[in-house]
């Protein structure tokens, strides 16, 4: 078991948030939702101040911390897919509701965390012995959003 577990800040909706994110990958779950004290300063008393959950089987605390602080691109998530079928799953479900898709296979949620959906081939395309291979792949992977393992896989 890890000593470190990441810590997300969230406006009021952590306890939403980490509902969604356990429904994307196998061994994932809510392991505690735990009420504010009459004096917590950013959430109210019987409000959820933290939730901890667990996704791919990695422990998080979700923390409704107010308004103050908002998540960047500086900090991802990589989920490694085995398929098409599963980027594509993930894709649809993260950008669904007001996420937005980026580029090279990144997007943000609708809570904005940004997350990278990549085929778990994509590191082995891209450490090709043919280093003209390699290239093709950067290339083709740089003019995508959502990655496309055939093509990555053609170029």
């Amino acid at each position: 078991m890890s000593k470190i577990t990441p810590c997300l800040w969230f406006d009021g909706n952590a306890e939403e948030a980490a509902n969604f994110y356990v429904t994307l990958v196998p061994d994932s779950r809510i392991d505690a939702v735990v009420q504010a004290s009459a004096d917590n300063p950013s959430t109210p008393k019987g409000g959820v101040m933290m939730v901890k959950f667990t996704l791919g089987g990695r422990k998080f605390l979700g923390l409704n911390g107010g308004p103050m602080y908002k998540f960047t691109e500086a900090v991802s998530f990589t989920i490694d897919c085995e398929d098409q079928a599963e980027v594509d799953k993930l894709w649809e479900a993260l950008t669904a509701d007001g996420g937005s898709p980026s580029d090279c296979g990144w997007l943000k949620d609708r809570f904005g965390l940004s997350w990278q959906i990549t085929p778990k081939v994509l590191p082995q395309l891209l450490a090709s012995d043919d280093p003209g291979r390699a290239q093709r792949v950067m290339q083709a992977m740089m003019t995508m959003s959502k990655l496309d393992i055939a093509k990555l896989s053609a170029a």
